[in-house]
């Protein structure tokens, strides 16, 4: 079985679960390098996938949840600047990448994800770390027929039904009619 939490610098990724199935959303989260050790990191984690379970109306099931991959990288100190500065000694900045079919979140669905995610910064903030945290989260929804999966193109009922998405089942309905 895969692990669906990738948390290491410098491994490879890999996106396909032992099925060939393309984990999504692929939650890209970058930190500055010690930011979130341990603990902090698990916490972190668990908490970005659960934020983007309850944006997506995915069920509380472990085979639709293990299609949520979320893949922690650090950047070296020095590394990240805030107008040309490092400003890490004082800010914590966060960004989230995230990689969606499109028509799977509306806007409510986006506001709930982009709160949830940077809730889920501050909760996992280790509690002697005083910097302000700073997130900036990206929603990169794929368009319908753009996402590949194990050789073949998926469209949004693929999805709907691989993930459970409760507000979309009426996609895999039709598809099965049609």
């Amino acid at each position: 079985m895969d692990t669906a939490i990738l948390a290491m610098p410098n491994v490879q990724y890999k996106l396909r679960s032992s099925s060939g199935h393309i984990r999504m959303p692929t939650i890209l989260v970058k930190i500055p390098h010690g930011s979130f050790p341990g603990e902090s990191r698990t916490a972190l984690v668990r908490k970005i996938n659960e934020a983007a379970a309850a944006a997506e109306q995915m069920p509380d099931e472990p085979s639709a949840r293990s299609m949520c991959w979320v893949l922690v990288e650090e950047a070296a100190a020095g590394t990240w600047t805030c107008g040309g500065a490092d400003a890490t000694a004082r800010l914590l900045p966060c960004t989230v990448l995230a990689y969606l079919p499109a028509g799977v979140l509306d806007g409510a669905s986006r506001e709930r994800f982009v709160e949830r995610v940077h809730s889920a910064f501050e909760e996992a903030l280790p509690a002697d770390d005083g910097r302000r945290i700073a997130t900036s989260v990206v929603m990169n929804e794929v368009p319908d027929g753009a996402w590949g999966v194990g050789g073949k193109v998926w469209r949004l009922p693929d999805f709907a039904r691989s993930a459970g998405y409760a507000h979309l089942q009426h996609l895999v309905d039709a598809a099965q009619a049609a």
